[in-house]
């Protein structure tokens, strides 16, 4: 087992890894940036090292920075959280160059996910139902057209590397997809240095469900659960929940099947999740598959007892799978609050935070990095809280969310506390009858 751990993130997912290498009597190593010195994070780790100025290319995505980070401070595994480098094949090689233990899955399968095109043909290959649409990376506009034609519109261009909603657009008719390849070409090469698409069919109000997956070093894969994250803004999840209010037992053992497939077909090892779109018809297809702990994962954790973070240190130390038979309980549903002004279109909020109060109480968890005084910087993600509940059916688990956001107090910047606490207790949302377009109905139409 692994006895000093670097943690190449920030925020709350830092604090998270933190407490988990705490339990297991693992000394943590926490990376901050120059606008990070007061961050949470830094001051919770048994140790601490600036690794740069504070944008994030100059100090977490960083390569150089982080692994002379890990070699001046003797760290035995990089864990990378989500987001930033936690999808960086070339960094989980120059981890694996350097000998430290990457606490993830191999540069291998980080490059397969990496690049959905292929990894959604491997899935194919596998029996995995994956949306219609192209083959791979398509070449031109006209090539995209005739894909179109083939599947019918409306259709979805996507980036290859994408992700978080980047390089993403909905096309309807021909002069549309036009305007959407080469926008969405320019948004991925921005984003990620590459402008490669591929084209699939546009499921119109489809439910987003994912599958929770873990998997060892020595082959053995098993599944746990289902996440619902269909309300969402800008393509980007706001509350998610477990198990699905409208999946059957057939249907998630089906998808479950699926994802077990998507991640043998990839030898795939560590945490990760196959994500699917469901249709109304209850139909369902592959998307993508996230080779990563993700920001959502309490969720899971609340249903089964069990603690992901762990899981996964284990795993990259080369131990076998310790879960194969996950027993669930309850329901559990995750609100994330972000300092973003609903009213204004989820403008950014970054500010300082005057006072707050973290709600507590039964079944009620709150993973965070605030506190009174804490300046949220203005470079970063603006994700400040994610507040899960537990209850012993979907009810219970709603009104004692709802009843924590409500308590949720925040002085200072604009959060989505409240608005969450809104489509909790809306009629639609207590009837399981969701859909992407649902948060339309809570927040003001852009002007």
């Amino acid at each position: 087992m692994f006895r000093r751990i670097l943690i190449a993130n920030r925020g709350e997912i830092a604090v998270r890894v933190i407490r988990a290498c705490r339990e297991m009597g693992i000394s943590s190593i926490a990376v901050y940036s120059q606008a990070d010195s007061e961050c949470l994070h830094a001051s919770l780790a048994d140790e601490s090292i600036c690794i740069g100025p504070p944008t994030a290319t100059e100090s977490y995505l960083h390569i150089p920075a982080i692994i002379t980070a890990a070699e001046i401070c003797d760290a035995h595994a990089i864990h990378p959280g989500y987001g930033f480098l936690s999808e960086n094949a070339k960094f989980a090689s120059m981890c694996r160059e350097c000998n430290i233990g990457f606490i993830g899955p191999t540069p291998e399968a980080i490059s397969l996910s990496g690049d959905k095109a292929a990894c959604r043909a491997k899935a194919k290959a596998a029996g995995v139902p994956v949306v219609p649409g192209s083959d791979g990376i398509i070449k031109n506009a006209g090539e995209a057209m005739t894909i179109a034609k083939q599947i019918g519109f409306p259709v979805l261009v996507k980036a290859a590397s994408g992700g978080g909603g980047k390089g993403m657009r909905i096309a309807h008719n021909d002069v549309a997809l036009q305007k959407a390849v080469s926008m969405a070409a320019m948004e991925a090469q921005s984003a990620f240095g590459d402008d490669g698409l591929y084209v699939e069919k546009f499921l119109e109000n489809a439910r987003h469900v994912e599958i929770q997956v873990l998997a060892d070093e020595h082959g053995r894969i098993t599944t746990l659960g289902e996440r619902e994250c269909t309300i969402q803004r800008r393509h980007q999840k706001l509350i998610e929940e477990s198990p699905s209010p409208r999946l059957t037992s057939s249907m998630r053992a089906k998808m479950s099947k699926a994802a077990y497939r998507a991640a043998k077909s990839m030898g795939y090892s560590n945490a990760g999740t196959a994500e699917f779109l469901v249709a109304k018809d209850g139909s369902f297809y592959f998307i993508e598959f996230n080779a990563r702990i993700q920001v959502e994962h309490p969720v899971t954790e609340m249903v089964t007892n069990i603690d992901l973070v762990k899981e996964q240190i284990h795993i990259a130390a080369g131990e076998p799978l310790r879960v194969t038979a996950p027993k669930f309980h309850g329901h559990a549903i995750e609100a994330r609050v972000y300092a973003e002004d609903p009213d204004a279109n989820f403008a950014p909020s970054p500010g300082t935070i005057t006072k707050c109060h973290i709600p507590g109480g039964p079944g009620i968890r709150v993973d965070s990095h605030i506190f009174p005084g804490y300046t949220i910087p203005r470079y970063y993600d603006s994700l400040l809280a994610k507040v899960i509940a537990h209850g012993n059916d979907r009810d219970e688990a709603i009104h004692r969310l709802a009843g924590a956001l409500q308590e949720f107090t925040v002085v200072g910047v604009k959060t989505t506390a409240q608005l969450c606490a809104k489509i909790l207790l809306s009629d639609r949302f207590r009837r399981g009858d969701l859909s992407p377009d649902m948060i339309d109905q809570f927040v003001p139409k852009p002007k």
